[in-house]
């Protein structure tokens, strides 16, 4: 049988077993390993994320089929040293699955408990298994500093470590940025320009919004306005990049008075 007439999932492993036979396979492929792999997986994760911004439902087939691709690769590098295959790993997260859902696969009742209170609780028991610590292990490294930033302070919140409303972070934010006023050497000023950062997103977290989705946002709106300025000066026969800073905030607002619907 060739790969083709193979069920879908069958031929993709199959095919990835081809790249990487050390002898027929592609050059590439063999060279690979986790490391090198993984920006590649961040990448896909995130060109996921882009056409389910984007509402393109094909461009969602294509790119999940790319993120999938990275697990088959993982996978097939891990079951060529030793360590697991793709069976496995699809065995793991089916029995994380049912394991995180007793309400559902086994016998205990649903006691009306929040899922996301139940979620975190079966969460903590299994880091607790490994051998974890500390409420801050298991926050991976590699995630965006924004949303590692979130994630460690929920887990500090769950500790009871958490100001009880906004006004905690917001005050604290002015002393953050005369703290980053007062620095006087780059190692300072990295330090304070991060606390600065990582109260905002307490504060943003304090209002129920993920901090990652909300710079996202703002990215795609700063980055609409622009695009509208550099318009709207071609149309005028100028370069925005020469206009002087004043003239160039004319045109910000011009844009913005724009998008509310009234006269420039």
């Amino acid at each position: 049988m060739s790969d083709s007439q193979l069920p879908p999932l069958e031929r993709l492993l199959s095919i990835m077993a081809r790249l990487r036979d050390p002898v027929s396979g592609c050059e590439w492929d063999r060279e690979q390993d986790f490391a090198s792999i993984a920006p590649y997986t961040i990448e896909e994760a995130y060109e996921v994320a882009d056409a389910i911004e984007r509402a393109d439902m094909d461009a969602l087939r294509d790119e999940l089929g790319d993120l999938l691709l990275q697990v088959v690769f993982h996978a097939r590098m891990a079951e060529e040293a030793g360590h697991f295959a793709f069976q496995d790993v699809a065995q793991a997260i089916s029995n994380k699955l049912e394991a995180r859902h007793p309400h559902i696969f086994g016998d205990e009742a649903d006691d009306g408990e929040r899922q996301t209170d139940r979620w975190e609780k079966l969460k903590a028991a299994e880091r607790e298994a490994k051998g974890a610590t500390s409420a801050m292990d298991g926050i991976a490294l590699s995630l965006p500093a924004l949303m590692r930033a979130e994630k460690l302070q929920k887990r500090a919140a769950r500790c009871g470590f958490d100001w009880h409303d906004p006004k905690g972070p917001i005050e604290k934010m002015q002393e953050e940025l005369d703290e980053l006023e007062a620095a006087q050497s780059d190692e300072e000023r990295l330090m304070e320009a991060g606390d600065v950062l990582f109260v905002a997103v307490n504060i943003v977290r304090r209002y129920g919004i993920a901090p990652e989705d909300a710079l996202r946002a703002s990215n795609g709106k700063f980055e609409k306005r622009f695009r509208a300025m550099e318009a709207m000066a071609r149309k005028d026969g100028k370069d925005l990049a020469s206009l002087p800073l004043d003239e160039q905030e004319g045109y910000w607002q011009a844009v913005k008075a724009s998008e509310r619907g009234k006269p420039s």
